[in-house]
């Protein structure tokens, strides 16, 4: 970048021009390369390969998982395969499991995660990203099982079982203490969605960005996602939906008996002229409603319509919108994926939302992965993507005094 504006090439996109005025904006806006598995469009929401996330909420994960590998679905045949790798993959290390005894059970969860992948890696990782993406997709739903069981005292790891599928082996491996069969198949429909709505989110998101620039240096895929991990951790990122089930929460506490319409929006306006913050709606790119939440809330109505939390998360849709869209600075004042997801995970048993960023992870996991395999083994002709080295301007304030006195500087 110069002292002239620099226009990407757009492929019919609109792009920020590459001013000085980019500087210290956390590259929004600023096209670095391509994404093969996903895309974010503002008016459209998320797609997967070309195809509306929302309409793939329901579909089995693996197949979804095949999807984003391959680019295409797979046959009947293409399928039982790939089960049978994911099956034959799953079994993680001893060692790998008994190293979690030795962790506090202060460190958060999303700690032990980044442990969990690096520790894989010392005795998992061949240098072959395609082999690893998948020996990690196999085995990351037992690595999560496994923290909760031994962080939250519920027993020892549980074995991964052939005969299930992918995530109901992982709510089988979870055991949830006290949870009946009603609580335990409703909460295998959740995972079922969430895993899949969660799996990927275009190329540029801290996670994933962080991810591929770890990997640009050609560390291996568990180093790389050891690092995506401790970025998903930030509580600017993975931390959003346990943030959204506390405000609920907050919510529930507030209108007391007076769960409805209008006493939620009392108490939303009221809020505002507090200049509190109004969590789970807006997004960084959208500016409709994210279709990720439309699909859980309609899985709600299908699994806990009678949840206190989960009526307020309908009530605040259906409030809140029309009370941020009068304000002319926000650009989208729709629910976002966030919304509803941690009232779900809450109502279907998973009680601590210390874990509900490790849920994510579990699914990003996945998303990552197959995007690291394009930029590490397909880009550029097979080449791959250069290591990551973006410019920096000497200053000795920056923008400490002042942003103008930076950017008009010569």
């Amino acid at each position: 970048m110069n002292q002239q504006t620099s226009k990407p090439a757009t492929q019919g996109t609109k792009y920020m021009e590459i001013t000085k005025e980019s500087l210290e904006t956390g590259l929004r806006g600023v096209p670095v390369g391509y994404c093969t598995t996903s895309s974010v469009d503002a008016q459209k929401g998320l797609f997967y390969v070309g195809q509306a996330v929302e309409e793939l909420a329901e579909r089995d994960p693996a197949e979804v998982i095949y999807l984003l590998f391959n680019k295409t679905w797979p046959t009947a045949a293409q399928s039982a395969e790939f089960a049978k790798q994911l099956v034959a993959a799953q079994q993680v290390p001893p060692a790998v499991l008994a190293s979690f005894a030795t962790l506090p059970r202060t460190g958060h969860p999303m700690k032990w995660l980044v442990h969990a992948l690096n520790t894989l890696g010392m005795v998992d990782a061949s240098g072959d990203y395609r082999k690893d993406a998948l020996s990690l997709t196999a085995k990351i739903p037992v690595l999560v099982a496994a923290i909760f069981r031994v962080r939250e005292g519920w027993g020892a790891p549980l074995a991964p079982r052939a005969d299930l599928g992918y995530m109901e082996n992982f709510v089988y491996m979870l055991g949830v203490p006290g949870l009946d069969a009603d609580k335990t198949a409703k909460l295998t429909k959740l995972m079922r969605v969430f895993d899949v709505l969660h799996f990927d989110h275009g190329g540029g998101n801290l996670s994933t960005f962080v991810g591929k620039a770890v990997a640009s240096g050609q560390a291996d895929l568990y180093e790389s996602l050891g690092a995506a991990m401790a970025a998903l951790a930030g509580p600017l990122h993975g931390k959003a939906n346990q943030e959204c089930l506390e405000f609920v929460q907050e919510c529930v506490v507030k209108v007391g008996d007076k769960l409805n319409a209008d006493g939620v929006r009392d108490m939303i306006r009221q809020k505002l002229a507090n200049k509190e913050v109004i969590f789970g709606f807006g997004h960084a790119v959208l500016r409709v409603e994210d279709p990720r939440a439309r699909a859980l809330r309609a899985l709600g109505e299908k699994i806990c319509p009678d949840d206190t939390n989960f009526k307020m998360v309908k009530l605040l849709t259906e409030v809140v919108p029309p009370i941020l869209g009068t304000n002319p600075k926000i650009s989208n004042p729709h629910p976002n994926v966030d919304s509803a997801s941690g009232s779900l995970l809450m109502a279907c048993g998973l009680t601590n939302p210390d874990y509900y960023t490790v849920l994510f992870g579990l699914s990003r996991v996945v998303g990552i992965a197959a995007q690291i395999i394009y930029e590490r083994c397909e880009a550029r002709l097979g080449k791959g993507t250069p290591i990551i080295r973006p410019a920096y301007f000497y200053s000795p304030t920056g923008t400490a005094k002042g942003e103008a006195e930076i950017l008009s500087s010569g």
